[in-house]
């Protein structure tokens, strides 16, 4: 018993041993991977930062469940992602990004939410989330309400070692719990990169584009992805050899599209010859001739192309799961495009338009100086038409055109509750036509619920101004009901970079100002500062902005411009690169019926509820599936296409109410139009 107990004692004290001698060894682990730490805060040219993003992934093992605290708005930071939620109307997610003072570069991967109607910021930390990174792409899985996140890069402080992901990740928004995807198949995903787009469309992610640093180089990419989130599975589509594809490129524009997606621009630089003369700083400035031998270097180059990426899903009905066919369309340059082109200007999707914002314009005038030009314009690119048009802000109404708008309103509502009766009327025929079993009541709930979610969301009274905010590239922007949202952004005045650390809204609808959500000013640059502060400029730009404002007499404000041409929509000029029939064709001149001035959606909808529910009602038939849906969804196809047509006209009918306002017309109302009831066809 007692050589037992002896034995029992020796296991012991060996187990103690080992546990001791793990035990330091996992000490001399932490250190080391504390030492690398120390090591990128001093930018030592052989950092690992593999060995750093451990120490990060082994911090964020404290947290052993999802949190969600209250939290001030994030700290300044560019190249960050910002998202409308697919799940609660109320909120925005913001993820990631890194902020520079001149000396040194800070990454982050905080998941922060705005709560829109209770204007509050709430901190998500969670034991398993994506590392710290900036330049990465996210966007609403089509037939999901996740998000998907894919790539990013991460540096050492001063930026002498870069390092890119090739992870992919999916965000639930409603209980805010990451998840590292993994694919089914062994087939490898997109590589490692950052600057690259991401879009939904049906069951399918679509990936395209970005770049690689390896701080000595830097490689464009133009390989397109495809990840089906039914089957968990990357692919890399089979293209037609003799179709032309986009040039690789970065930072450029990504949205959506019935057939699949649409780009337009971008940033890369390519290779150009320079000359001995350009190399020694033009001009000769720096002695004649002589000079070395023509060699290759890389020039920066603003994409201002459009390209269609259409996409047919496979046949359901297949008995072995196929892939979709991918093609890609080039389209001609889209009309009265931003001029001069300019990189860094974002743009969110908002019912079937993009609406940029921003931008810089670079002239290199050799490889030593280059003078750039700042924007903070914003236009709305109507994707089917391919045009672009500016969007301008309105400025608050004097008394007395306030007193008329209000009994324009009275009598406005007048007629539309004239309309809404005539129209209930209408519906019974309608559903006699549609072969339905049952009539509905005759009740306010018939028009679809959606025109109530139209209205403005309430919120507390914020600063608001009536000019866009101060010029800058690299913005992000999201769009959440009817409102555009834009966060931070970058300004470079001489050797100086400025991070904006701001939040605005403005409302598509109306554009009644810019409202101001939270800002804070930073004074903690570190790096050269040979050029005067930029606050010098932010004052001649408030003059000139006063001055402008006093030259609208009409009531409405545009964005200060410098180089740009006048607001107005000009004649469409043909490109050299036009590749087939796509003229511009004006919202106002085809058959369907479309607002009158100073309508709002609900008004529209109460007006021409008939001809839309006939015309879906002709489609069906055509399809024949007249007697495959009941009135109530007949009605919300309806209004889905009367919204549709309704923002589609949007900026042109605003275009006439400037006109009438300037003119001092309130309103016209066609008494041969009210009596016909839909006015198809007629241009105003």
């Amino acid at each position: 018993m007692a050589k037992d107990k002896k034995k029992a004692g020796n296991k012991a004290a060996v187990k103690a041993a080992k546990a001791a001698k793990q035990e330091k060894k996992s000490g001399k682990k932490d250190k080391k991977l504390a030492s690398k730490v120390q090591e990128i805060d001093s930018d030592a040219e052989d950092v690992d930062l593999d060995a750093v993003l451990a120490q990060y992934a082994k911090d964020q093992e404290q947290y052993h469940a999802i949190t969600e605290v209250a939290s001030e708005p994030p700290a300044a930071r560019t190249s960050a992602t910002i998202i409308a939620s697919p799940a609660n109307e109320n909120e925005l997610f913001l993820f990631g990004g890194e902020y520079f003072n001149g000396a040194t570069a800070k990454f982050f991967n905080d998941l922060l939410v705005y709560n829109i109607k209770r204007d509050s910021w709430m901190k998500v930390t969670s034991p398993n989330s994506p590392l710290p990174r900036s330049g990465h792409a996210w966007c609403r899985g089509a037939n999901t309400k996740d998000i998907y996140l894919f790539g990013g890069e991460f540096s050492s402080p001063k930026q002498g070692t870069f390092y890119h992901y090739n992870d992919f990740w999916k965000l639930d928004p409603t209980n805010r719990e990451w998840t590292r995807v993994e694919g089914k198949s062994k087939a490898p995903g997109p590589p490692a990169r950052s600057g690259h787009r991401m879009v939904g469309y049906k069951q399918y992610i679509i990936l395209f584009g970005g770049f690689q640093d390896t701080s000595a180089t830097t490689k464009y990419l133009n390989d397109l992805w495809v990840y089906d989130c039914v089957n968990f599975v990357w692919h890399t589509p089979k293209l037609q050899a003799a179709r032309a594809v986009p040039d690789a490129r970065s930072s450029f524009t990504l949205l959506p599209n019935d057939q699949g997606a649409v780009i337009y621009g971008g940033y890369s630089r390519v290779k150009t010859v320079a000359s001995g003369k350009q190399q020694q700083g033009g001009k000769g400035k720096k002695g004649g001739g002589g000079g070395p031998a023509n060699r290759m270097v890389l020039k920066p180059k603003v994409h201002d192309d459009t390209w269609y990426l259409r996409i047919t899903p496979p046949d359901s009905d297949a008995a072995v799961a196929t892939l979709p066919t991918v093609s890609w369309e080039k389209r001609k340059k889209p009309a009265n495009a931003p001029n001069p082109s300019r990189a860094g200007a974002t743009m969110a999707y908002h019912k079937g338009r993009g609406v940029m914002f921003g931008g810089v314009h670079d002239v290199e005038d050799s490889e030593e100086a280059i003078d750039s030009e700042f924007f903070n314009q914003a236009f709305v690119w109507n994707i089917e038409r391919n045009r672009y048009m500016p969007l301008g802000l309105r400025r608050p109404k004097t008394n007395a055109n306030k007193k008329a708008a209000q009994q324009a309103n009275v009598s406005r509502r007048a007629r539309g509750k004239a309309d809404e009766e005539e129209l209930l009327a209408n519906l019974k025929a309608l559903e006699m036509k549609a072969g339905a079993a049952a009539t509905t009541s005759d009740s306010d709930d018939e028009i679809p619920q959606k025109i109530e979610e139209v209205e403005e969301i309430e919120r507390p009274e914020k600063p608001r101004i009536y000019e866009f905010p101060h010029p800058r590239f690299n913005a992000a922007l999201t769009v959440q009901g009817d409102n555009l949202y834009i966060y931070g952004g970058t300004y470079e005045k001489g050797d100086r970079e400025f991070t904006f650390d701001e939040l605005w809204s403005v409302n598509l609808n109306h554009l009644d100002g810019v409202i101001e959500i939270f800002k804070r000013d930073l004074e903690d640059w570190q790096g050269s500062d040979d050029e005067p502060d930029s606050s010098d400029n932010d004052d001649e730009d408030d003059d000139d902005d006063d001055d402008s404002a006093d030259d609208d007499e009409d009531g409405t404000s545009t964005a200060p411009t410098s180089t740009m041409d006048s607001p107005t929509p000009a004649t469409p000029v043909k490109a050299e690169e036009d590749l087939g029939p796509e003229d511009e064709i004006s919202a106002l001149t085809d058959t369907l019926p479309h607002p009158r001035p100073f309508e709002s959606l609900r008004d529209f909808y109460a007006r021409t509820s008939e001809p839309w529910q006939i015309l879906v009602l002709d489609e069906l038939s055509v399809r024949g599936a007249a007697g495959s849906k009941s009135p109530k969804e007949i009605k919300k196809m309806g209004f889905e296409r009367a919204e549709a047509k309704w923002w589609d006209c949007r900026e042109e009918i605003r275009a006439l109410e400037d006109e009438q306002e300037e003119a001092g017309i309130g309103e016209v109302v066609s008494l041969a139009e009210k009596e016909s009831g839909g006015g198809a066809g007629r241009r105003r």
